[in-house]
């Protein structure tokens, strides 16, 4: 899997979260419920003060690994206050490795990691994330940002 190395500011990030764990039978449900909420009830229409407008999967609050639980996040980046009833999360500045996954939203995406618990990446399991460039969900651009030391 091809990559490059990047680095990145402190943004903040507001949105919904959930907490579960790769192992956990019902890891996909919450997963994807927690995005059916953030569409579905207007959550993301809700939210102010969008830098880019896209959409982002956030994974960090890592108890370990990626074999423990984190907490992971639905939202977008954003400037100013954040409403009641979102979480905030902030970005660290620092090094990433960025990857650029196409395909269909959630195969390309799941299949991406399962690749990358593989490779020998030095992960700071701190904040890692999936930046969505489009909202087609068979031919989806995904660039997926790894926290490295």
């Amino acid at each position: 899997m091809d990559y490059e190395i990047v680095e990145l500011k402190e943004t903040k990030i507001a949105g919904l979260t959930a907490r579960t764990n790769n192992t956990a039978p019902d890891m996909g449900a919450v997963i994807g419920g927690l995005w059916q909420k953030f569409f579905s009830e207007n959550r993301y229409a809700a939210i102010p003060g969008k830098i880019t407008g896209k959409t982002m999967g956030i994974y960090t609050d890592y108890a370990g690994n990626e074999h423990d639980d984190y907490t992971v996040m639905t939202g977008c980046a954003v400037e100013g206050d954040v409403p009641e009833g979102f979480e905030v999360r902030t970005l660290p500045a620092g090094k990433y490795a960025k990857f650029v996954v196409i395909g269909n939203m959630v195969t390309a995406v799941g299949e991406f990691w399962q690749k990358l618990w593989q490779l020998p990446l030095d992960r700071t399991y701190v904040f890692d994330f999936e930046e969505y460039q489009n909202a087609d969900p068979d031919h989806c651009e995904v660039h997926i940002y790894i926290g490295i030391k």
